[in-house]
């Protein structure tokens, strides 16, 4: 009776691992290990590389450990009794040594990879960079283009090879921005202002979201990453400007108001002030009060 028990556990934990084996391959979701930008190819082999190196620590612990509760089971009378073990210096030397080498190695890889994934690092490029405004508000995204002046919510468009920068501000709680395909998030901070540079390497539309719990709305704080050719991208830049729709400090306290699932706008963006005086709107100085009272005219 045992032995069919062991049988039926071994047929089920298998056929465990054959469905999610077949989800993953057959839903390929995974968009942090889908890279299309240069900084999310970097993201996703340090991702690989990380666990890997883990792995050769975890896989032969979990079997060691399986192994050892299988062989020194109490129905086991022919498992010899060695107490003495803990006192080997040919194991302690080999349980200290690997995780000390490995710790070393990552420690070296993290340090390396920090700085050249740090998200206030520009991207080296030939072609120059476009700058991009973004602000989170409740709970929508807000993108302004400053050299473009046009505005867009919950919709980003940028030609590919092209360095992005990201200067990411927050007009409400604190938010955290992230396309996964193109590289990792950073958080929104009211009264403060963060940047992230990415780069796409092809075109294409890629999911943007908030990664960090906002409140009620928090689920529909999603947004469309797009990536064209330059001059797809003019042609786009040229039809925004056309807009009826104007993003001036009178309209944005409308926009402000919270709502969820926002379909995507677009706006000729008209005061160049506008993400200044958001970030100094929570600075609690005199000059932020002048600033408020710009935005309430």
């Amino acid at each position: 009776m045992k032995k069919n028990y062991k049988i039926l556990g071994i047929i089920v934990v298998s056929m465990g691992v054959v469905l999610v084996a077949g989800f993953l391959l057959r839903h390929n979701t995974f968009a942090v290990l889908q890279p299309r930008g240069v900084i999310a190819e970097k993201q996703r082999t340090l991702i690989i590389t990380a666990t890997l190196l883990m792995l050769l620590v975890v896989v032969p612990v979990l079997a060691m450990t399986a192994g050892i509760a299988y062989k020194y089971r109490a129905t086991n009378k022919k498992a010899r009794y060695t107490p003495n073990w803990d006192h080997n210096l040919t194991a302690e030397t080999i349980w200290w040594t690997i995780p000390f080498v490995l710790v070393a190695v990552l420690g070296v890889i993290t340090w390396n990879s920090s700085h050249e994934l740090d998200p206030f690092k520009p991207i080296a490029s030939t072609t120059k960079p476009i700058t991009i405004q973004v602000v989170a508000m409740q709970w929508k995204w807000l993108f302004i283009y400053p050299d473009q002046n046009i505005a867009t919510v919950n919709y980003v468009q940028f030609p590919k090879n092209t360095p992005v920068n990201f200067q990411i501000t927050s007009d409400a709680a604190m938010n955290s921005f992230w396309i996964p395909q193109l590289g990792g998030q950073i958080y929104a901070m009211a009264g403060m202002t963060t940047q992230l540079h990415l780069m796409a390497n092809d075109v294409g539309k890629f999911r943007g979201a908030s990664a960090n719990l906002s409140g009620a709305g928090f689920a529909g704080m999603k947004f469309i990453a797009e990536s064209s050719n330059s001059s797809d991208f003019k042609e786009w830049v040229n039809g925004v400007k056309r807009s009826p729709e104007r993003l001036t400090m009178a309209n944005y306290a409308q926009l402000a108001r919270a709502s969820s699932n926002v379909a995507p706008k677009t706006y000729a963006w008209e005061d160049s002030a506008l993400y200044d005086n958001l970030i100094m709107k929570y600075m609690g100085t005199d000059n932020s009060a002048m600033h408020m009272a710009g935005m309430t005219e």
